[in-house]
């Protein structure tokens, strides 16, 4: 083959590759926040309570956030909505949750309707395809509460329906597939999580009093065979006394494979 010929060989080869994927980051904003960011740069935030007291550099964070895409909710609790509206007013980002819980953070939560609709919003069992393509987010149920609370200094002071509460199953293209319990306690059908959806990466409420703590938390990694565990919704406030090394010693104790990576309060990860 000549050198002309064998250049435009390879030229066709290299043309038919797919293009190199970049990274999937994670970054813990303390609490249940986290900043989930795509290969090509697209941002999901996770019940994002960016101003949490575990974060001393809340603010500054909050104040860095100028590109978000999508604002995903588990459920209406102040410590979960966070500062989704303020977010979501500053980027234009539209809001990933329940149909009842969108309503409610529309009508009482001051989220701008016009960011919310059939598009991002679903209910447990769905799946929606978002981002063109590059991620996919499934409604998985929890066994919590969920309510809804308009802003601080508001005149209403009612506390409102907010549907029932969730979690989130993010698929990434050319990346991890990551669980966000959101607040919750172990169920059995944590098991047809694994059956469906290989789970890289269990981001697990482990503080006990008001969600599972490390102990339930092990079992529920051992139900949804998670690859890997970061434990989250712990130290937040005194009554959140679940720990990692308590879930270290009960992921031990139970024969659990799962992984366990600790992360800390703004710490950035690769996935």
């Amino acid at each position: 083959m000549r050198p002309f010929a064998k250049l435009l060989a390879l030229l066709a080869v290299l043309i038919a590759l797919p293009a190199a994927a970049g990274d999937t980051l994670l970054t813990w904003y303390g609490h249940a926040s986290f900043k989930l960011t795509t290969p090509s740069g697209k941002v999901l935030l996770i019940d994002p309570w960016i101003t949490n007291p575990a974060n001393k550099n809340g603010k500054e964070d909050l104040a860095r956030l100028d590109k978000v895409d999508l604002i995903l909710v588990t459920h209406g609790h102040f410590d979960h909505v966070g500062n989704s509206v303020e977010i979501a007013k500053k980027t234009g980002a539209r809001l990933v949750t329940t149909f009842d819980l969108g309503k409610a953070m529309a009508t009482y939560g001051g989220y701008p309707e016009k960011q919310m609709g059939f598009d991002t919003q679903g209910n447990f069992g769905g799946e929606l395809t978002l981002l063109d393509g590059e991620v996919k987010i499934a409604f998985i149920p929890a066994v919590h509460s969920s309510t809804v609370m308009a802003p601080e200094g508001s005149a209403d002071k009612n506390i409102h329906d907010g549907g029932n509460p969730g979690g989130f199953l993010i698929s990434v293209k050319n990346g991890p597939t990551i669980y966000h319990t959101g607040d919750t306690d172990v169920f059995g059908d944590m098991a047809l999580i694994g059956k469906f959806h290989k789970v890289d990466v269990m981001l697990a409420c482990i503080g006990d009093h008001f969600t599972m703590g490390p102990e339930r938390a092990a079992e529920a990694a051992r139900l949804v065979k998670a690859a890997k565990i970061i434990p989250m919704h712990y130290g937040t406030f005194p009554v959140l006394n679940g720990t990692p090394e308590a879930l270290a010693k009960a992921l031990k104790q139970q024969g659990v494979k799962t992984k366990l990576q600790v992360m800390t309060v703004d710490e950035t990860i690769k996935l």
